[in-house]
């Protein structure tokens, strides 16, 4: 036998082993991703995007109330997306403003889903301690931008931090005369945001539409999805960031059909008008925008698409 022949008997007999064998690696499976940190620049602002996780909601004819479900699904599969569950990601953000440390929404603190909650591990992660927090900005009152304000055994989770929050928000949510009227359905929401504030009820403090609460960021009014829901204008150098906040939900739903109303918009029609004021907004000045549930790291542009829109993540960038 030649020395080519054996060397081909050999090759042949190791992959005839490795295919009749099972494969062992050498270390188990993960299971689950890496630290969800992403940072980039706005001007001299550093944004550091933080995932919160996500919430995987059942889909039902309930979730978006003016349009039939078959439409949703077709929506999510055209989005590459299972039509059975509605994926809803969670993205705060840091911004070091050379000043200031600023996290505008606090995250769930892990009482919405299994899978969400990771904020904190997340900032360990991006090296950011939650001790060094000067600001935290509030857009809303809803469980998953405040729960994360406290650990689960009631303390501060940033206890160095002043918690500033839109004073509309602050006017119904604190009102025992509205939580007395609202529907069952939102009476999670009220006790969630007694328990996040009534300890610290005289340390808030409240900002009005159009007011620049922090240096370089400058609150955005964007009533409907609650009645003070703000978005944030982060401005540096000439550069801008829009800080969305829920102005959409999804992006491959409430993005690409702006009419749609998303159940969890308190007042729809405000919100669509509200909506589709922003993305023009967007568009026409073609500022990046970060949103809250738009799949991480959650930053893009807004293009317009005919008489709809379309969302177009930010390419990855591994330097700043």
């Amino acid at each position: 036998m030649s020395r080519r022949t054996i060397l081909a008997a050999a090759a042949a007999s190791a992959a005839s082993g490795a295919v009749a064998g099972s494969a062992k690696a050498a270390a188990p499976a993960a299971g689950r991703q890496a630290p969800g940190v992403y940072r980039y620049n706005v001007g001299s602002f550093e944004v550091t995007a933080l995932t919160d996780g996500v919430a995987r909601r059942p889909l039902d004819g309930s979730f978006v109330r003016n349009a039939p479900v078959e439409d949703v699904k077709e929506a999510l599969e055209q989005a590459f997306l299972g039509t059975e569950k509605v994926p809803i990601p969670f993205t705060c953000v840091v911004v070091n403003t050379g000043g200031r440390l600023v996290l505008i929404d606090a995250g769930t603190g892990g009482f919405l889903a299994p899978t969400a909650g990771q904020l904190y591990e997340n900032m360990a992660a991006a090296g950011v301690d939650p001790k060094a927090i000067d600001v935290v900005l509030i857009s809303h009152f809803h469980p998953d931008h405040i729960a994360g304000l406290r650990l689960k055994d009631g303390t501060a989770a940033f206890p160095n931090a002043e918690v500033m929050v839109p004073e509309a928000e602050w006017a119904f949510w604190m009102d025992d005369g509205q939580m007395s009227r609202a529907h069952a359905a939102l009476q999670p929401a009220f006790k969630m945001v007694r328990r996040v504030f009534e300890p610290m009820t005289k340390e808030v403090r409240k900002f009005e539409r159009d007011a620049e609460p922090t240096s370089g960021i400058t609150a955005l009014p964007a009533p409907g999805h609650t009645p003070g829901h703000t978005a944030f204008r982060l401005s540096s150098d000439g550069a801008d960031l829009i800080i969305w906040s829920d102005v959409t939900n999804h992006p491959a739903l409430f993005v690409r059909n702006p009419g749609w109303h998303a159940v969890f918009d308190m007042d729809a029609e405000l919100a669509e008008a509200t909506r589709r004021r922003m993305l023009d907004l967007v568009a026409a000045d073609r500022l990046p925008v970060a949103g809250y549930h738009f799949p991480f790291p959650a930053v893009g542009h807004i293009a317009r698409r005919g008489t709809n829109y379309e969302f177009v993540p930010e390419m990855w960038n591994p330097a700043l």
